[in-house]
Parts: structure tokens; C-alpha cells; sequence
């Protein structure tokens, strides 16, 4: 028996340029940057290296109700946020509770109800803390909440698998539907945590870039002069379907999730494995998931965080997982534009590769001024590149600490 395809039909989310898809592919087109310097004092408070984030554009409380942001950590408010818009973008279907599931990552998870819980102990006392702090800072706190408000009741997943995370649930919503488990499911990743302490941490790691004088243009990937990633935050969200689901109720199809591809590097618990075996390993897999052959492969957003270590590797693994078709693939980085929504990132940048598919349009990188000699890849720089008529297909790369490495293959529908 055939297994069912796997098509998206639903769209959503919430990140540094824009308070939805349409607003956020917008900005994307046009090349804008979400980064900018933070209102307010937390540089020279806790002495930090960097004032400077991607925080999301439009406030959740603008969107939720008052006891929505009360109840849910910013994380699942994020996450709350894109679902809805997801879900009215697949036409909000019809499907029984017992059909639909929910797969919802997070890198961090809900570490501002964490952060400010432990400070309500230390000022007030144990008394103080309020009641739904554990519900509201547990990591499957966005996908228990989505299922609970959707009637969710396929399963409720929750995937923690660093700056993976996002795309990782994605796959994993598609192995819901290909096992029969669910018609229905909604997934992606959120983080929220542009906060000092993981600001702090990432820059004791010499992570993050730090460059305070043009936060803008401080996320540069592949540039010869990138120090580091820029923090962001949001949430991206998919409505993914079976494609019998969708027909059935006449859905619109935005395209299909036609592979997934999902391995380790075991090599270290931050950088990735500088030969990139793993990385070109998993778009291997997720190529031959979906049927399809390297000269079908027209785009890849590429995980390109801007940093010194993993931009290179990258490039790499994708000329030799792509070989000689690597010429007829352009590569688009837009965690120049958003920063790197960590746990988010991988689904944010899902809705990207989709968007790019339907449209006949990769979208830019910005802030490339010189590209790093060797990496031979044919990046779309500063403007939207026009991408070949009829049927094509792309990839969308997510990687995380502790060597997590997934691949997705989209093509059109």
C-alpha cells in the first residue's frame, strides 16, 4: 500500500519582520532586517557584549486575549499566534479531534516564566510564585496549548532539538500522517529567548556577533567579516495534510512536504562536525525520500547562521550532497534578515522555502559584501531571485547544537 503524501496547506507566523506571513515575505522581497538595537539597559546592567536582537515585529498581546498572555509563556504565545493564522490559512478544515495532531519544538522553551519565577522566590518568596508556572515554562508548553485549543487529540509532540527544533517537528508531523496516525497536523517551532541570560551564554561561547555599531548588518553569512549569530525570536507554524485529506475538502494546496531526512554528527555537543558528513548525509536522505533526483533541486534556504565555524561547513555539505546540479541551486540565507529564531528558525524558514516554491522566488541575503573565498555557491544576494518555471523543488537545512541535522524537501504542487 502506497504511503500518503504529504502536502501543506496552511501557513503561519510571527518573527522579527512581520506580524504574519504576508507582511514577513514582504519584508523578505524587499531585503529588510528585523535586527535592531534593544530599548533598554540590560548592556550596561549585566555588562554585556551585545544590545542588539531580531525581537518579533508585532506584540502578542496586540493579537491574544489579556488572560492568553497571562496564561502562556511568550514562547507559546509566539506559537499560539502562527498556529491561528495557519489554520485560517488552510481554510480552518473540518477533520475529527482523533485525526488531527500537533507537533510543536522549541529549542529553549519557556525560559523567561523560568527566569522570572526564580527571581519571584528570591524577592518574595516560594508563596509568590504563581500557580500555572510549571505548565507555562514546560518545553511542550506550545504544543500542549495548541492541542488543547485546536481539540488536538492524534498526538501532542513536543521536539527539543536546538536550533533543529522547528524543522524536526515538522518531519515528524509528516511521519503522523504517513503512518496513518493523523489526517491532519500542526507543527513548527517558537522561541523566546532574547533575555541576558541565554545573551550572556551565547556570547561567553563567542556565538553571537557583536557588532553593536550596525546591528542591521550584523548578521552577514558567508561574508568574509561575519562574527557570530544574531539573536531572534518568533514562531513559524505548517498545516500539513494528507493529500486524499485535502482533496476531499477541496483545500488549497501551497506545496508538498516531499522529504525529510533527519541524522547525528555525534562529534561535539556545539560546533558541527567540520567535515559536514552528517549535514550532507541528511539532505541524502531526504532526496531520496522524496523521489526526487539533485537536477530537480532549484533552491536551498540554507541554515547559515553567520557564524565563523558552521556557514562554511554548510556550503560544502550541499555542493557535495547536490554535486554537480550544486550550479543549478541557488542558496538564500535568511537569518540575515530575522537573526536565528533558535528553536524557531527551521519552521520559520519552511514557510521561506514554501513561499519560494509557489512564487518562482528565492529570496535575498542581505549584508554580503565579500564572500568567503572557496565556498562555491550560487548565493542570492540583496535582491529576490527568479527561479525556473514548471515544477521545482527546494530544500530547507536546520541544524542544532549537539549535532541535530534535518533536511526537508518541498516541491511544488
Amino acid at each position: 500500500m502506497a504511503r500518503p503524501s504529504v502536502v501543506i496547506t496552511g501557513l503561519g507566523t510571527t518573527n522579527p519582520l512581520g506580524g504574519d506571513v504576508a507582511s514577513t515575505w514582504e519584508a523578505a522581497l524587499a531585503g529588510r532586517s528585523g535586527v535592531r538595537t534593544l530599548e533598554n539597559d540590560w548592556a550596561e546592567t549585566y555588562e554585556l557584549p551585545v544590545n542588539f536582537a531580531g525581537q518579533v515585529a508585532v506584540a502578542p498581546d496586540t493579537v491574544l486575549t489579556r488572560q492568553e498572555t497571562r496564561r502562556l509563556d511568550p514562547s507559546a504565545q509566539y506559537a499560539m499566534v502562527a498556529a491561528r493564522e495557519a489554520w485560517a490559512d488552510a481554510g480552518s478544515p473540518e477533520v475529527d479531534g482523533e485525526r488531527l495532531g500537533v507537533v510543536v519544538g522549541s529549542g529553549i522553551g519557556g525560559i523567561w516564566t523560568t527566569l522570572t519565577a526564580w527571581d519571584t522566590v528570591k524577592e518574595k518568596g516560594a508563596r509568590r510564585v504563581l500557580p500555572l508556572t510549571v505548565p507555562m515554562l514546560m518545553a511542550n508548553s506550545p504544543a500542549a496549548n495548541i492541542s488543547v485549543y485546536f481539540g488536538a487529540k492524534a498526538g501532542a509532540h513536543a521536539t527539543i532539538s536546538a536550533c533543529a527544533s522547528g524543522a524536526e517537528a515538522i518531519a515528524h508531523a509528516a511521519d503522523m500522517i504517513r503512518s496513518g496516525r493523523a489526517d491532519v497536523v500542526i507543527a513548527g517551532g517558537t522561541e523566546a529567548a532574547i533575555h541576558p541570560l541565554p545573551l550572556a551564554s551565547f556570547a561567553k561561547m563567542q556565538a553571537l556577533s557583536t557588532r553593536t555599531d550596525d546591528p542591521a548588518g550584523a548578521s552577514r553569512p558567508y561574508d568574509v567579516s561575519r562574527d557570530g549569530f544574531v539573536m531572534g525570536e518568533g514562531a513559524g507554524i505548517v498545516v500539513l495534510e494528507s493529500a486524499e485529506h485535502a482533496a476531499a475538502r477541496g483545500a488549497t494546496v501551497h506545496a508538498v512536504l516531499a522529504g525529510v531526512g533527519m541524522t547525528a554528527d555525534a562529534y561535539d555537543i556545539a560546533p558541527p562536525d567540520p567535515t559536514g558528513s552528517g549535514q550532507e548525509r541528511a539532505m541524502r536522505i531526504a532526496l531520496a525520500d522524496s523521489g526526487l533526483s539533485t537536477g530537480d533541486i532549484v533552491h536551498v534556504n540554507a541554515h547559515a547562521t553567520s557564524t565563523p565555524a558552521g556557514d562554511g561547513v554548510e556550503a560544502l555539505a550541499v555542493r557535495r550532497a547536490l554535486g554537480d546540479d550544486a550550479d543549478g541551486a541557488t542558496i538564500s540565507a535568511t537569518k540575515s534578515m530575522t537573526g536565528h529564531l533558535l528553536g524557531g528558525a527551521g519552521a520559520l524558514e519552511t514557510v521561506f522555502t514554501v513561499l519560494a516554491v509557489r512564487e518562482h522566488l528565492a529570496p535575498p541575503t542581505i549584508n554580503v559584501t565579500q564572500i568567503e573565498d572557496g565556498l562555491d555557491i550560487d548565493l542570492v544576494r540583496d535582491t529576490p531571485r527568479q527561479l525556473r518555471a514548471g515544477d521545482i523543488a527546494a530544500v530547507n537545512n536546520a541544524f542544532g547544537f549537539g549535532g541535530h541535522n534535518v533536511a526537508l524537501v518541498v516541491r511544488s504542487a
